[in-house]
């Protein structure tokens, strides 16, 4: 695992070492194309949120590619830890914050307000809808928002067949299968 592109381009990352599946780094071919697509929409990341955070490798990707200020979400100690090595290791620590909590929790702790929210949450987790529907009704967006949500391409994934075409306020763009992964966008109207 490796950032792709940005001032810290090439640098390899750490990941938790997790034998319970839960934390499942975004390939970079993933990473790639959900960071590509971005820039074609001119989405602005001047302050992102890293949901479900893992590895931090989505946030950090952000970073590298000039996001201004990030915050981490991550309920697993180890894979904050991981996290907290690898923004040292980027050297982007000062333009970050790390907070080990569950999602659920974490809404009520986060400053906002966020231009870009990029969530990765465990593929068989069925309460996430639930987290980005109370985030997408929250006063952490701004107007102009976009959330990228990467989920199983699955039929017996948690979404189905197809995402949900609306998360409160926030309405689907585009989805795009890359194997059993899919990234969905939406945006905040």
């Amino acid at each position: 695992m490796r950032v792709i592109a940005g001032t810290a381009k090439g640098r390899r990352l750490k990941g938790p070492s997790d034998r319970s599946g839960r934390v499942r780094p975004s390939s970079d071919l993933v990473r790639g194309a959900m960071f590509d697509a971005l820039a074609s929409m001119g989405v602005s990341m001047s302050r992102v949120l890293d949901l479900y955070a893992g590895s931090g490798a989505l946030g950090i990707e952000a970073l590298s590619r000039g996001a201004s200020w990030c915050d981490f979400v991550e309920r697993d100690r180890a894979a904050c830890a991981s996290i907290r090595d690898n923004l040292r290791l980027t050297g982007f620590e000062e333009r970050a914050d790390v907070l080990c909590v569950p999602a659920e929790r974490a809404l009520d702790r986060l400053q906002g307000e966020y231009t870009l929210v990029l969530a990765d949450p465990p593929y068989a987790d069925s309460g996430a809808l639930a987290v980005l529907q109370s985030l997408a009704q929250s006063g952490l967006l701004v107007d102009d928002a976009v959330l990228v949500l990467e989920h199983s391409a699955r039929p017996d994934g948690p979404y189905g067949a197809e995402p949900p075409s609306a998360l409160g306020r926030l309405t689907l763009l585009n989805s795009r299968r890359h194997g059993d992964s899919a990234v969905s966008i939406y945006r905040r109207r």
